[in-house]
């Protein structure tokens, strides 16, 4: 399993990424990481997993959770604030669930407690440019349902160099990855989320709806609900606030 640290803080903090992360891994990306979260590293030591190297088809976000615990484990990482970013929720959601004692502050950004329409849509959508090896336009589509139309404006003009780096040699784990959203069902499992839990999600969510984020918070105890009604996916990028926001739910004492 692949995975970065930075931050010298005395506290632990987990980062997982969402299903980007089955196209390229957290491996030499922690300068770019440490950039865009730098104001979590004085207060933290962050960890950012990918999923193992080695998944078959079939693996879900439960098996995932549960190598990340053993992860968490094997590098002595107890009493952690967690942010799960999209389908990396997923997996938080039920890490939280099966291992309430790893986990002592929740963050669940743009993520889904199961299966709707525009979900099933869209990521069948993505699958079916992965097996035909269309990096581009799977890069192109994963850009327009996720940034709002004032940042497309500005960066539409850069698509025709997308796909010329990065293309993976094969497909196979974001195939995994993609079908294990398609799977995803922590209904069940939001109930047994105690800990403090902020959700964030965007009002105008091309991917896993607009539904699915107030859906999460419903199903969790006391959880926290913010949402950011011009943005969409990307909101955890485009919300100028969202880090600091971040930061004070984590900072403040219950």
């Amino acid at each position: 399993m692949d995975y970065i640290s930075f931050g010298s803080g005395p506290k632990n903090l987990i980062m997982i990424p969402g299903l980007g992360n089955g196209l390229k891994t957290a491996k030499g990306t922690a300068i770019p990481f440490a950039m865009l979260y730098r104001e979590y590293a004085r207060d933290y030591k962050v960890y950012v997993f990918s999923r193992k190297n080695r998944m078959e088809m079939g693996y879900t976000t439960k098996d995932m959770a549960r190598d990340q615990k053993e992860a968490m484990d094997r590098l002595g990482i107890t009493d952690a604030a967690v942010i799960g970013i999209s389908q990396g929720g997923m997996i938080a959601q039920h890490l939280t669930a099966d291992y309430p004692e790893a986990v002592e502050k929740l963050v669940l950004a743009v993520t889904s407690p199961g299966q709707n329409k525009t979900l099933q849509n869209v990521v069948s959508r993505w699958i079916t440019m992965a097996r035909e090896g269309d990096y581009k336009h799977l890069l192109i589509d994963t850009a327009e349902r996720s940034y709002s139309e004032e940042y497309l404006k500005k960066y539409r003009r850069l698509y025709p160099f997308l796909g010329l780096i990065g293309k993976p040699k094969d497909f196979s784990r974001f195939l995994i990855q993609a079908n294990a959203c398609l799977t995803h069902d922590s209904l069940d499992a939001l109930g047994k989320i105690t800990c403090p839990t902020l959700v964030i999600g965007g009002g105008n969510d091309r991917i896993v709806g607009t539904r699915a984020v107030p859906a999460v918070a419903a199903g969790i105890p006391h959880s926290q609900l913010v949402i950011y009604p011009e943005l969409g996916h990307m909101v955890y990028e485009e919300a100028k606030d969202f880090n600091s926001r971040v930061l004070e739910f984590l900072s403040a004492r219950e």
